[in-house]
């Protein structure tokens, strides 16, 4: 029973590649699209696309169309998205900043 536990929800989040690198950059703020972009770099149009539209659906982010000259749309973290970044992926950033070289250093001597 654990393939459709919760658990599995929850890490599913952090397995695309994508997903907290955008939640991260939403911390400061609402942010429009092309702002994401600059801020995170690296990231192709098709994969942010896909990441947003993926955390909107997980309740994590809000897609808000704003009335502006000329109107946009801004993302944002939903109550839900605070708490992920604020806790699990707050503690993962302290784990990786103590252990991260030990961690690369374990991969390099496997080969990985």
């Amino acid at each position: 029973m654990l393939a459709d536990c919760r658990l599995r929800a929850a890490t599913d989040l952090l397995a695309h590649t994508w997903d907290p690198v955008v939640l991260a950059g939403l911390r400061p703020g609402p942010r429009r699209r092309r702002d994401l972009l600059n801020a995170i770099g690296g990231v192709s149009d098709k994969a942010l696309t896909e990441t947003l539209r993926r955390l909107v659906a997980n309740g994590l982010i809000a897609r808000r169309s704003r009335p502006a000259a000329p109107p946009h749309v801004e993302y944002a973290l939903t109550a839900l998205g605070t708490t992920l970044v604020d806790g699990p992926m707050r503690a993962l950033a302290a784990w990786t900043l103590a252990h991260g070289d030990a961690l690369l250093a374990a991969q390099e001597a496997a080969g990985t």
